[in-house]
């Protein structure tokens, strides 16, 4: 699942903790998925390192408060991808054409072999439809929730656009089809 948006509110370039909010019902959700054995891994675009808003130690410092945060809520993060790329990055360093960067599938594919994943047993979730782009290319079934995306994309996502994948209002929403499997 995504991070900024679909855990969190979606702030720009967040990297403080003093900054991070969890959405509501988020940790509900989580749960929910947990219980039902799904591994719950983040995959997260974080081109604020690659503009020089922030830095990866920033980012490691936030990620880590936020694991340790849910963990002790009884809601365990088995891993978390990030990518800080652009091809017009700031800092030199990070400007590159990658293949990690959503919608690509890099990271997905990464945690796909670290984790023996069975892709067409699980979701891709979150605020963009970036987020669900390995629904397009592989068996998994994707949730696009909540209001961040362009709202033509949601019309189309709710239409039946994107072949795999259905909109929710949010997490706790889509945790609950998930496990009910009703969706």
């Amino acid at each position: 699942m995504d991070r900024d948006g679909t855990i969190n509110v979606e702030k720009h370039y967040l990297y403080k903790i003093e900054d991070f909010e969890f959405l509501p019902g988020v940790v509900d959700a989580l749960k929910i998925l947990q219980e039902a054995g799904y591994l719950l891994i983040i995959i997260t675009n974080q081109s604020g390192i690659g503009r020089g808003y922030y830095t990866e130690e920033d980012f490691q410092k936030l990620n880590d408060w936020m694991i340790f945060t849910l963990k002790q809520q009884g809601v365990m993060i088995a891993d978390v991808y990030f990518c800080p790329h652009l091809p017009d990055a700031q800092v030199a360093e990070y400007r590159k054409e990658c293949n990690c960067r959503k919608p690509k599938l890099g990271m997905y594919k990464q945690a796909i072999l670290d984790y023996n994943i069975q892709v067409g047993k699980s979701y891709a979730i979150g605020d963009k439809i970036r987020d669900c782009a390995i629904c397009q290319e592989m068996s998994c079934r994707g949730f696009l929730i909540g209001n961040n995306e362009k709202p033509e994309v949601i019309s189309e996502v709710k239409a039946g656009k994107y072949e795999r994948v259905s909109y929710v209002d949010s997490l706790k929403e889509c945790a609950e089809l998930i496990v009910n499997n009703q969706n």
